[in-house]
């Protein structure tokens, strides 16, 4: 007597129903992922801008009086650092910003040298 055995396996439609379905999703999350990249560089000018003053609460910590915006800039760590006119000058991804430091504690007017004392830092525009 021969058994019969019973075939198991997905049907062509059921196939093409979930790659139907896979595209769907996949349509709907590359442009998430694409998106991030905008979102990254926010956050390190974000995180930079932060790192930049907190070295500013630590210098006028260790200095007792407010920095220099030279000064200042020896507290920040990180590669690609330097004091400019205008504020501390930094490189994220190749592009380099500056997060603007002021003279007065309102953050209302800028440093037009290095080595004006800082009071203030703002953030990256």
């Amino acid at each position: 007597m021969s058994k019969l055995y019973k075939v198991k396996g997905f049907t062509l439609i059921e196939l093409v129903i979930a790659i139907v379905i896979i595209g769907i999703l996949a349509a709907i999350a590359v442009p998430k992922f694409v998106d991030l990249s905008g979102d990254a560089t926010v956050a390190a000018k974000k995180g930079m801008s932060g790192a930049v003053k907190s070295s500013h609460a630590i210098a006028v910590a260790d200095l007792k009086r407010f920095p220099t915006n030279t000064e200042l800039a020896t507290y920040v760590n990180g590669d690609g650092i330097s004091a400019v006119a205008t504020g501390i000058e930094v490189t994220i991804d190749g592009t380099t910003h500056t997060v603007a430091t002021y003279t007065d504690s309102n953050c209302s007017t800028a440093i037009t040298a290095t080595t004006d004392f800082v009071q203030c830092v703002g953030s990256i525009p």
